[in-house]
């Protein structure tokens, strides 16, 4: 084997555990478990999947030690002796596969934790106030609280040492309790567990020797730590060297690597605008002072997985929502199938989105079988039938890729000279490569499973394609709100698609763009990184209120940065020959001076062609995507699955 790939998979050892190759699985959790704290079936299905593709080894998402630590979440509690059964299982399911697995134990949140429902406050190394609610005071734990916990760690890190884990990582880092203990911002103490560094790091070392007592000299022990907490007053990595050498010390076998906090939860879950490999900045400074081995996270792609390794400041690379998108990752590269590696385009939609917004289990925006392995398998079809898709959008083009999956006979029609839809409109920006990567990877698919793609092909009721077809799945995406402002077809007023897609439109320097929702915001942020002075005008008193909330702390920042001016609450009265007039929320009539302005009032359904055809074929026709519900790229892709799955 050589390939651009071969030194990701040499094997490398954490104390007297060799693991395979250098491939990781972050720890995130599933949301899965039972409320007993067992986890669930599906859990270990989607572990097994990706030991079968190939990971190194596989961090389990936390793991906590009690369940008032874990506070409603739906994560493993090792608590008691009943979960370990499940356990098992999924430590054999992944061992069979020469996998390592490592449970993570958590203590908890601390001050990030949601309000107790009995009415507690959250626990915390000091009296600070919890994230939820500032006005309520975590209750510092006392030296014999302090003390449970530890006889916790050991209880717990037993019963995963029974259920035949390779290893335990300690749950440490984002500002969770043992964070709080360990930083100066959160640790106000003035007992043996504050004032210096070595007394803030005494709960961590305690920690350590607790696990350590209880699982014996060999089983490894790591430790997850952010480096820089990203925020004014949180820690840097400069502060963060003296503690990785005072874990190395006690013990410590490897150490997990990354950044943010909650005050920077966009570092927690980095979406596309923080580009790739974010966090590998840490890694040389940690490599100048331990001798341990370093696991580092934050966006990496095969690419700069790579570089890392050939670098020598890390040992191992971390891929997290990749392997969630393709569990077959690790087998590609080892193979050299790069351009066949499903892309994770960030978007935080259907992991940690479902998670938070929902609070039910991960999926995956392009990888619907995330999570759901077994109940989602594409089976062969009995009989296979001649299917054509009109539309080659998201949903279309995940329509097709399923169906001939199947086993049937597909067709695919798109209008356009290029398949994409509005995605290829909006992976226009740079920081939206990871977008325009999974067009790529359809295009691939279907050419490998015999699609055949007509382009430039714009489909009508009378088609004899449609009439010779078993089954029809309609695609037609969506197409541009166009409000009746006067105005709104002067030659210095500009469609948001056609602004990315033929930027010579785009005249001038000075640019307004009227709607501040996702698309607007992109392209506002695309534009000003090209050095184009732009302002953002949004009805709504905020702009960016559509975008999910993590991927928006990133977001507003980065328009600030590059100047972009946001004017929320501005009604566009009339679009002019230099500029626009808008009215304030308090009546007042203002002129907003613009060369070009660019429409970015949202889309709505393209119904048109996608009922005629169902008029006219009624019982073998199904509509999907957008011109059955406005959505994003996640919620296309799933609806194109759904119904080519039932086919």
């Amino acid at each position: 084997m050589s390939h651009p790939y071969t030194k990701l998979f040499t094997p490398f050892h954490i104390g007297n555990m060799e693991v395979k190759n250098r491939i990781v699985m972050s720890p995130m959790g599933t949301n899965s478990a039972g409320p007993d704290g067992r986890i669930s079936l599906e859990e270990i299905d989607y572990y097994e999947e990706r030991a079968k593709g190939g990971t190194g080894m596989i961090i389990l998402g936390a793991q906590f030690l009690t369940e008032d630590l874990a506070q409603g979440v739906l994560e493993g509690i090792v608590e008691k002796d009943y979960v370990v059964s499940m356990l098992t299982d999924l430590v054999d399911a992944v061992q069979r596969y020469g996998t390592r697995i490592i449970a993570q134990l958590s203590c908890g949140t601390g001050r990030n934790a949601l309000p107790d429902r009995s009415g507690k406050p959250p626990v915390s190394a000091s009296a600070i106030p919890a994230i939820y609610n500032p006005e309520v005071l975590c209750h510092p734990l006392t030296v014999e609280e302090i003390q449970t916990i530890m006889d916790q760690f050991a209880d717990s890190a037993a019963r995963l040492k029974r259920a035949g884990f390779d290893g335990i990582e300690i749950h440490a880092h984002a500002g969770y309790l043992i964070d709080q203990f360990m930083s100066p911002i959160w640790n106000k103490r003035e007992d043996e567990y504050g004032g210096s560094t070595e007394k803030r790091m005494r709960f961590a070392v305690e920690i350590v020797q607790a696990i350590r007592k209880a699982v014996g000299p060999n089983m490894p022990i790591l430790f997850r730590i952010a480096l820089d907490h990203r925020f004014e007053g949180g820690r840097t990595v400069e502060d963060s060297l003296e503690m990785l050498q005072i874990l190395e010390r006690a013990g410590v076998d490897a150490i997990d690597i990354d950044a943010g906090s909650y005050e920077r939860i966009d570092y927690i879950f980095p979406p596309a605008y923080l580009g790739d490999a974010c966090m590998d900045y840490m890694c040389g400074p940690a490599r100048q002072v331990v001798n341990i081995p370093i696991l580092n996270s934050g966006s990496h792609t095969p690419e700069s997985a790579v570089r890392l390794i050939e670098s020598g400041d890390a040992d191992f690379v971390m891929f997290g929502r990749a392997l969630i998108a393709d569990a077959e990752l690790p087998n590609k590269l080892r193979d050299d199938m790069r351009e066949d590696i499903r892309p994770c385009i960030r978007c935080n939609e259907e992991c940690i989105g479902r998670i938070i917004e929902r609070n039910t289990k991960i999926s995956c925006a392009v990888n619907i079988q995330a999570a759901n392995e077994k109940r989602f398998t594409i089976e062969p079809a009995e009989t296979p039938k001649n299917i054509v898709v009109v539309g080659g959008g998201p949903s279309g083009l995940e329509a097709a890729r399923v169906a001939a999956l199947k086993g049937h006979s597909v067709t695919l029609y798109e209008k356009e000279a290029a398949i994409g839809g509005q995605v290829t409109s909006a992976a226009t920006p740079e920081f939206k490569g990871q977008l325009r990567a999974l067009i790529g990877w359809y295009e691939r698919q279907l050419q490998q499973l015999h699609v055949q793609v007509q382009l430039n092909h714009e489909i009508t009721p009378d088609d004899p394609a449609l009439q010779a077809a078993d089954h029809i799945f309609i695609g037609a995406g969506a197409v541009p709100l166009i409000p009746p402002i006067p105005g709104i077809d002067n030659d210095n007023v500009v469609g948001a698609i056609e602004a990315h897609l033929q930027k010579e439109l785009v005249r001038g320097e000075q640019i307004v763009i009227t709607g501040g929702g996702l698309t607007g915001c992109d392209l506002g942020l695309e534009l000003a990184m090209e050095g184009k002075k732009v302002t953002i005008v949004e009805m709504r008193p905020e702009a960016g209120q559509d975008v999910m909330y993590i991927n928006r702390a990133a977001l507003m920042p980065m328009l600030d940065s590059y100047g972009v001016t946001i004017l929320g609450g501005h009604k566009v009265l009339s679009f002019e020959a230099n500029g626009l007039y808008a009215e304030k929320g308090d009546g007042t009539k203002v002129f907003i001076e613009a060369e070009t302005i660019i429409n970015a009032f949202g889309m709505k359904k393209n119904t048109t062609i996608a009922e005629l055809i169902r008029a006219k074929f009624e019982s073998k026709t199904s509509l999907i995507g957008d011109c059955v519900n406005i959505g994003k790229v996640g919620t296309a892709i799933r609806s194109g699955f759904y119904a080519a799955s039932a086919i």
